[in-house]
């Protein structure tokens, strides 16, 4: 099938707050069949971030807020990448070879790279610009909070934490949403299990670089993995994200910097 370059969600939505979900969709377009892997490697987590995207929709729907959607497979090319990021077209993901990805790349396949970045990454990137210029045009300063999700185990070995929340230098989201989490008994990874600094990807180049508030959530996918869990996460985002926005000094235009630039 053919797919827009992404989904967008609420566009002229009244909140100030913008909801991402790069890793939102497990498919591919026409011209890609599978890139080579067993159509099963499209159900892990190697191919989206399960449980997220009808979380943002559910969460983008209650508050009235806009949201933005990739619509293909992250082993097709990673949103959340710069594109001079060796990884932005994964050749090996969690023990796959991906044998459709295996030469593109700016050196040995160029015209097939700037294609998936141009047909892609950048009109997802261009939209999310597009709502920041929206917001900005009118006096008010959004605030960006990406969605993501991450396995219970990585090689064998359990995850303990339940949420995580990356952020770099701009902890104006960051600390006090940890700080809720906690109060309601979760357990909580402060840039873990990943890092929240990675140069140009999608906080850095829309967050960071121009100076706007942002938080990256990552929750654990046995929290969301049913229609009901999403229910019952959508509903703890949708009081707690209009209290965090809504503290002193959130919606202001600050550049922290970042630790990538050290």
């Amino acid at each position: 099938m053919t797919y827009p370059p992404f989904e967008l969600i609420h566009p002229d939505g009244g909140l100030d707050i913008l909801l991402l979900c790069d890793h939102a969709s497990n498919a591919v377009p026409d011209g890609y069949g599978t890139l080579g892997l067993p159509a099963t490697e499209f159900h892990r987590h190697i191919a989206y971030d399960i449980g997220t995207a009808p979380l943002v929709r559910d969460v983008s729907r209650r508050l009235c807020c806009p949201a933005l959607l990739g619509t293909s497979s992250r082993l097709l090319i990673d949103l959340n990448r710069g594109v001079d990021d060796p990884t932005i077209v994964m050749k090996l993901s969690d023990g796959s070879i991906i044998p459709g990805n295996a030469d593109v790349d700016p050196y040995r396949n160029e015209p097939e790279f700037q294609q998936r970045v141009a047909l892609f990454h950048q009109p997802y990137h261009d939209a999310v610009a597009a709502q920041i210029a929206r917001v900005r045009a009118l006096g008010r300063v959004p605030v960006i909070v990406s969605v993501h999700s991450f396995t219970p185990s990585w090689r064998g070995i359990a995850r303990p934490w339940e949420v995580g929340v990356l952020w770099d230098l701009d902890d104006r989201l960051a600390r006090p949403m940890m700080a809720a989490f906690e109060a309601e008994g979760f357990v909580v990874g402060d840039n873990l299990p990943y890092i929240g600094f990675l140069k140009n990807d999608t906080l850095y180049r829309h967050g960071t670089a121009q100076g706007l508030p942002h938080v990256l959530l990552e929750i654990r996918q046995d929290l969301i993995d049913t229609e009901a869990k999403q229910q019952v996460w959508a509903a703890r985002l949708e009081k707690m994200l209009p209290l965090l926005v809504a503290r002193e000094g959130v919606q202001e235009v600050r550049f922290f910097g970042s630790r990538t630039d050290k």
